[in-house]
């Protein structure tokens, strides 16, 4: 064992030693090459979008319509002035639908006269005064980019806070006279360049932000490192990588300029990350002779595979068991320890088995006693009288309306309590629910709308009763109630498969794809806890599993802010 480890050990510790000096260098070399293009590319993905907004002022001020206003005096209250004013703004309009970044557009002419989309002046004070003004029509061939543009004359509507947008305004020059004719104004999110940023990092930690021509932050991500790096770092740095200690951490800071925008990309990554991976070399290096030096002393010992091999078996079923599979025996070729532990484990399953199936026959019990309590408690034929009464009191008063609630209601209860029966027609159920959207619609007004689609040859079939009702009302009070506007419903039932499909439709609010994937995954079982399900809808997507299997039960598809959609699957079920 003391020559192996000799052996092992020379070559181990020279090769060890003379790599991590040539990893050290190469390392730092692709670490500090690959974030200069990443930095590169960032800088160059925000003169792309600053050239895209510049585009959009030169195209505009080239627009007839904007052309006009820039020479017009003044602004009177006729019907020309409204013509000119709805002619810039469509042309302005044009713009803005396709390009959210924008948060606004400004054309201002020499007569301190504007037209906007949705900014404004704030004063009477002179819109020509303005700093944006002044910069852009001093200097006509290049734009003016201002960040967290503050001490304006100058608001919008949606009242964006300066530090969310940066400014970009440009002089437009009359082609024969050379003379000034305006300025037109952008401001621009803030996110394209945060969508920049954040989507890319140099290294695990590291970040990146823009710093403008005076070294003012334009963007950064949220840290606590950034505010501490000195201006004069970043204004002497040039292209040049420097190594500073911040927070008693060493970090390598690099920065990219812009001909362009005159702004600044500055990146930042720890130091201790380009040694990181040495280190890992170190360790792997020496876990290799160590492990190597185990092996050797365990392929000795052959005897030892008559206890790593049954543990590794036993292991393996435990893991499979943790995963939800009961249907796993340990067979042990021998009467020992090991053997002794596996019939217990095997004890142990059939006991856990027996354990879930008498939870399970006491939870369906459970079920059916609060069913027949709540059929109990209520008095169907008092019910019956009693709504009937309603009813030939409103036809004395010649109340329709009320007759229509009350007709559904009657539908709804009797339908819903169906002499304590769990099966129904598939005609009842859709009866059933056409009568809780007739009480819903009363209820709503003009907010609700729905449609029913049932194909006639499955309106015989028999189904679990009252599975649509829950969902329907998840659907107006997760979906409709909480959309501006009027919302529909649709329900259809169609025969796919040799299965009834049953599709309620909304055009609610919907939901993220994200609860979308976890609700599915709780629907079929798995992930149970990840998400809370309404009582209505685990409800009936428990009767339905519990009762058929597996493959039937409900499945969700939604998309948020436009409306979701709920497949019901249930067996074939013929009456008898």
């Amino acid at each position: 064992m003391l020559y192996f480890l000799l052996v092992i050990l020379l070559p181990v510790v020279t090769i060890t030693t003379v790599s991590n000096l040539i990893y050290n260098n190469s390392i730092s070399d692709v670490q500090n090459v690959n974030t200069d293009q990443m930095i590169q590319q960032i800088s160059t993905n925000v003169d792309f979008y600053m050239k895209n907004m510049e585009n959009i002022i030169n195209t505009l001020s080239l627009d007839p319509r904007v052309v006009s206003f820039l020479n017009s005096k003044e602004l009177s209250n006729g019907k020309n002035t409204e013509a000119m004013e709805y002619d810039v703004t469509k042309a302005i309009m044009g713009f803005t639908p396709f390009h959210p970044e924008i948060v606004g557009i400004m054309v201002v002419n020499k007569n301190d006269l504007y037209i906007s989309d949705i900014m404004y002046r704030i004063s009477r004070d002179p819109l020509i005064n303005e700093r944006w003004y002044i910069e852009a029509a001093d200097h006509p061939n290049k734009i003016q980019l201002f960040s967290k543009p503050v001490g304006r004359n100058v608001n919008n509507v949606f009242q964006y806070c300066a530090d969310d947008v940066v400014s970009m305004s440009k002089a437009i020059i009359d082609d024969k006279t050379g003379k000034c004719l305006g300025v037109i104004l952008i401001d621009i999110k803030l996110d394209i360049i945060k969508s920049v940023i954040e989507s890319v990092k140099p290294g695990k930690t590291g970040f990146v932000y823009i710093v403008d021509s005076n070294n003012e932050i334009v963007y950064t991500p949220v840290n606590e490192v950034v505010y501490r790096i000195k201006d004069q770092w970043v204004r002497n740095l040039k292209n040049n990588i420097i190594v500073k200690n911040i927070n008693n951490k060493d970090y390598k800071i690099m920065c990219k300029g812009s001909e362009y925008t005159q702004w600044k990309t500055v990146g930042v990554f720890p130091l201790d990350e380009s040694t990181k991976t040495l280190r890992y070399i170190k360790y792997y290096s020496l876990s290799v002779a160590i492990l190597t030096i185990v092996l050797a002393a365990i392929l000795a010992m052959i005897f030892t595979r008559s206890i790593v091999n049954p543990i590794t078996k036993l292991r393996k079923l435990m893991k499979r068991t943790e995963e939800g599979d009961l249907n796993v025996f340990f067979r042990s070729k021998y009467g020992d320890e090991i053997g002794e532990l596996g019939n217990s484990f095997n004890n142990m399953i059939d006991e856990i088995k027996n354990l879930i199936h008498l939870v399970q026959a006491e939870e369906k019990s459970k079920r059916k006693a609060e069913i027949s309590i709540l059929q109990a408690q209520i008095k169907p034929h008092f019910l019956y009288n009693t709504l009937d009464t309603i009813q030939w009191m409103a036809e004395e008063h010649d109340a329709q309306d009320i007759i229509d609630v009350v007709n559904a209601l009657t539908t709804l209860l009797r339908i819903g309590l169906s002499k304590g029966n769990e099966i129904v027609t598939v005609r009842d159920e859709i009866m059933h629910i056409e009568s809780y959207l007739i009480i819903q619609k009363v209820r709503y007004e003009d907010k609700l709308d729905y449609e029913i689609k049932i194909q006639e040859d499955m309106m015989n079939f028999e189904v679990t009763k009252l599975i649509l009702q829950p969902i329907v009302e998840n659907a107006i009070y997760h979906g409709i109630k909480e959309k501006r506007g009027k919302g529909k419903i649709i329900i259809k039932g169609e025969i796919i498969d040799k299965k009834l499909c049953f599709t309620i439709i909304d055009n609610g609010a919907g939901m993220s794809e994200d609860r979308m994937k976890k609700l599915n995954k709780v629907l079929h079982g798995k992930n149970p806890g990840e998400i809370k399900l309404g009582f209505g809808v685990y409800n009936v997507n428990e009767r339905i599993r519990l009762s058929y299997g597996e493959e039937f039960g409900l499945e969700y598809q939604s998309t948020e802010n436009v409306g979701t959609i709920v497949k019901v699957w249930h067996p074939l079920i013929t009456g008898m």
